[in-house]
């Protein structure tokens, strides 16, 4: 049977608590515009260029009308945000990207 966590063990577990970067991605307004195919595979070369490069730790696309996507940066808001700008849907409007500080646990990882 495992114990109940105490308070000690979230104090502990929030001292290795280090900030990073919460990047979601929104369908935006000009989603469909022409070569909006060639644009989002450009997008998706550049962000898996980004993890490639430890600038995003954890990659998610979503598959959603709304939402398209959620990335972990290791870079602070201020680089995230400007790193975001540079992204061809982004730029053209077909994502609209919103950048919020946050904080995690190193050695945190996906099953």
């Amino acid at each position: 049977m495992k114990r109940p966590v105490t308070d000690d063990d979230v104090r502990q577990l929030a001292a290795t608590a280090r900030p990073y970067s919460l990047v979601i991605l929104r369908w935006g307004p000009a989603r469909r515009q022409s070569g909006a195919v060639e644009t989002e595979n450009a997008h998706q070369r550049r962000m898996v260029e980004l993890r490639r490069d430890g600038k995003i730790a954890i990659l998610c696309p979503v598959t959603s009308d709304t939402i398209c996507g959620v990335a972990v940066l290791t870079v602070p808001v201020d680089e995230a945000s400007a790193i975001m700008q540079g992204d061809p849907c982004v730029h053209l409007g077909m994502m609209n990207c919103e950048v919020l500080p946050c904080h995690s646990f190193p050695g945190d990882a996906l099953p």
